[in-house]
């Protein structure tokens, strides 16, 4: 679909400046979007918002649908009286990095406390709200909530080494666990819908300051999920239940050994079989949680690497044909538009160019890969088309100041020469190439805003340890940086239009 001229900023809730260590939708979010409408910015972009699996990366979630607990605000919870304020008084202010560990350690008992006082407590309007959640999302809920309860009792083992009815998901065993667990499931039924609703409270103030979200889908999802245990025949899996191919991509320039993502391949033919309904489901969710959404790898809906489960590397693997249009057909079909752009960079074969321009599903260009050689001027503003998706650099890239600190001369040059002068930064001199583009939509990383350098980098994804613990400090994001954007907003015809209003009722967590 085409989308409106727009300009809009790439922060993750967990960069957020909130009390606790970490970002939460909570007084931060809201100081946030109201920089954002000062700004005159029509976008926030977020990444993906599920529940982390192994390690922080929002990219390897323990659910498709489900949604990260450590974003619920314990300040709004208590405002709705389902928490003692008193509580919340050790936790302390800011921290330049999260700590997952510690943050998890203290947060989770707090949220399930909340979540027993609300099962105890609610009445009327909250736990009719409450009811119709589980009743509207039992499709997806009900096995989460098993899923993560059965995890948190085997210890964070994968599902697969679970006792083997548990694993193999035996009717009667999954009866029997579902009555045994039935407070623990609640609890965390009741944790989820603390988490829609005070996202769904957020998407109501952006509706207010015509500010539009920006999801984001990775397109494979972990083994260890409640997607992969309820779901084991939409996957590659052998007999034991373990991976029979996994993902990544082949060797190239940066990597001799290609990169091997480690999650399970979809079982495409048993997906064409049953019409392709989990994914419907899946992109159904996205667009009702988010306005526009990004599709991950796209080139894996064309063609995929498979790499052998047993391989330790991506290096002995070969390209497979994915579902291509099928799946689009379905999903136009099903949903009527599609709000969706694809994250098309790197290597991308005239196919893969070929099945999005036919579905109308507009790419992606990023500055920062622009000025090496001549084969990489594609991502330049005089070669774009307004169908198109403009940053100054992603979540995977350095920030624009660090990426020019650790420039070769000759692209320096090059960044020179086509930028022009750079007196306030280059980030600077980036955000207007990427401003005054035709891309329809142009979106630039906070940090970028914020002129950081490498220490603020959100993730390095050659490294496994020590990414998306980035917080953006307490009242770095002046109003003197919102006029400067709302005056570039403005000259570049970037102004947001408006939102039709949204339901107006108040979120109850």
């Amino acid at each position: 679909m085409a989308f409106p001229r727009t300009t809009g900023i790439l922060l993750h809730p967990t960069s957020l400046p909130s009390r606790g260590g970490i970002g939460d939708f909570g007084p931060a979010a809201y100081q946030f979007l109201d920089f954002l409408a000062a700004a005159r910015q029509g976008l926030w972009q977020v990444l993906p918002l599920g529940p982390p699996a192994a390690g922080n990366s929002p990219y390897s979630s323990t659910s498709a649908f489900a949604g990260n607990p450590l974003l619920i605000s314990l300040d709004r919870l208590a405002e709705r009286g389902w928490l003692d304020s008193r509580r919340l008084s050790p936790i302390v202010e800011g921290g330049s990095s999260v700590d997952y560990a510690a943050v998890n350690a203290w947060k989770l008992p707090l949220l399930a406390e909340a979540a027993r006082n609300f099962l105890d407590g609610a009445k009327g309007a909250p736990r009719a709200r409450f009811d119709r959640f589980c009743s509207d999302n039992s499709w997806w809920l009900d096995d989460y909530a098993l899923f993560d309860t059965l995890r948190e009792r085997y210890g964070r083992q994968l599902w697969s080494e679970w006792p083997s009815p548990l694993a193999r998901r035996d009717p009667k065993a999954i009866e029997e666990a579902r009555k045994e667990l039935a407070r623990e499931l609640a609890i965390w039924r009741a944790v989820q819908f603390f988490f829609f609703e005070q996202w769904r409270g957020l998407r109501q103030y952006c509706a207010r300051k015509a500010v539009r979200i920006v999801g984001d889908i990775a397109i494979f999802v972990d083994y260890d999920s409640a997607d992969v245990w309820a779901h084991p025949g939409l996957f590659r899996l052998k007999d034991d239940l373990s991976p029979e191919v996994v993902s990544g991509v082949p060797p190239d320039a940066f990597s001799a050994t290609g990169q091997r993502w480690g999650t399970p391949l979809y079982n495409w033919a048993a997906m064409r079989a049953n019409g392709y309904r989990w994914w419907i489901d899946r992109l159904r969710w996205a667009t009702q949680t988010c306005d526009y959404v990004r599709l991950d790898h796209f080139r894996g809906f064309e063609q995929f690497w498979e790499i052998p489960a047993s391989e330790e590397t991506a290096v002995h693997g070969r390209w497979v044909d994915g579902p291509k249009d099928e799946l689009f057909n379905k999903l136009t079909e099903a949903l009527g538009g599609l709000p969706f752009f694809a994250e098309d960079l790197g290597y991308i074969t005239p196919e893969v160019y070929a099945l999005r321009k036919r579905h109308q599903i507009p790419g992606m260009a990023v500055l920062q890969f622009g000025f090496g050689d001549t084969g990489a001027h594609i991502y330049l503003p005089h070669r774009l088309n307004p169908d198109c998706v403009i940053y100054t650099g992603t979540h995977d890239n350095d920030t624009t100041v660090g990426w020019w600190h650790n420039l070769p001369n000759q692209v320096r040059a090059a960044a020179e020469n086509y930028a022009g002068p750079v007196a306030d930064g280059i980030h600077w001199a980036l955000i207007r190439l990427a401003q005054t583009s035709v891309a329809n939509l142009s979106v630039v990383p906070v940090q970028d805003v914020l002129g950081l350098g490498s220490e603020a980098r959100l993730n390095t994804p050659s490294i496994k340890d020590g990414n998306f613990r980035w917080r953006m400090q307490p009242g770095a994001l002046t109003p003197q940086l919102a006029a400067k954007l709302a005056a570039l907003a403005e000259v570049a015809d970037r102004l947001p239009p408006p939102i039709p209003a949204a339901s107006a009722d108040q979120p109850v967590a």
